[in-house]
């Protein structure tokens, strides 16, 4: 058998291994979260408030010439969902600070537990936690009256859109515990990224309206990728290329914070 052979037959058990590590991880985490009822209950019923109170204050945005959109309720939701996805990642750190205080992280790495599996379990329970927020949002707009043009497909995109966006930032978040280890520092960027990356897209308002800066800023920035991707899909009309290309930006960019996250807990590992 040559080199080569040898190395894809090696390859798959390891995947298969880290798929089942990362399974088991998961799950761990999610038990620990289950026995937190308030903390649940704080997931579902945040977004149902910013839904209320954004829908509420900006309805009249509407009517300015060259908005967009004859319902604010229509277009909310897709902000509400990316606007939950950032803001719930943001804080995926904390739970990594917390194992590492606890001695938990340190005991870990006394198990043949694959180390990779221990931070993709981080963002796999973020992104099962965002799945759940984000349902929720897509079911309390339709019963507001919400209509979604896109039907299933639209949802879909928009579910996948905010799972991407949230492997960003859970990644990012997971990646600063592990470098800073202070609360303080997490609290404090997570407080100076939010609204700035939430305002300077189009969560709220149409990007034809903004002040041209702003639009060259919202290009760059992924919480208006996410936008653009999921209402290029929810329209009547999809925009299959625009969904794709915007997607596959989140996608290369999540893929290159998980890897930054697994690279930092490689150090933190000689470290300790």
């Amino acid at each position: 058998m040559s080199t080569s052979t040898a190395g894809a037959a090696g390859g798959v058990p390891v995947v298969r291994t880290l798929v089942a590590h990362t399974w088991w991880m998961t799950g761990r985490r999610l038990k620990v979260l289950v026995k937190q009822p308030a903390f649940v209950v704080i997931l579902l019923v945040q977004p149902a408030i910013w839904l209320f109170l954004f829908g509420n204050l900006f309805r009249r945005v509407v009517e300015l010439p060259g908005f967009g959109a004859a319902n604010y309720l229509d277009y909310i939701v897709p902000g509400v969902v990316v606007m939950t996805a950032v803001s719930s990642n943001m804080w995926a750190g904390m739970g990594v600070l917390e194992e590492i205080e606890r001695g938990t992280m340190n005991r870990l790495l006394t198990t043949p537990v694959s180390r990779s599996a221990i931070m993709n379990a981080a963002v796999a329970e973020q992104a099962i936690s965002t799945t759940v927020q984000v349902l929720a949002i897509m079911l309390l707009g339709l019963l507001a009256g919400a209509d979604y043009p896109g039907g299933v497909a639209g949802l879909a995109v928009l579910l996948v859109a905010a799972l991407l966006l949230g492997t960003v930032f859970s990644a990012l978040s997971n990646t600063i515990g592990m470098l800073v280890r202070q609360r303080e520092t997490i609290i404090g960027i997570n407080t100076l990224l939010l609204l700035p990356l939430t305002f300077l897209s189009s969560a709220f308002m149409a990007e034809s309206l903004m002040p041209s800066w702003m639009r060259t800023i919202a290009a760059v920035n992924p919480v208006n990728w996410a936008l653009e991707a999921s209402r290029a899909a929810m329209s009547a009309g999809p925009d299959w290329a625009v969904v794709a290309s915007r997607c596959g930006w989140l996608a290369l960019l999540a893929a290159a914070m998980v890897f930054l996250s697994t690279r930092t807990f490689r150090a933190y590992q000689k470290s300790v």
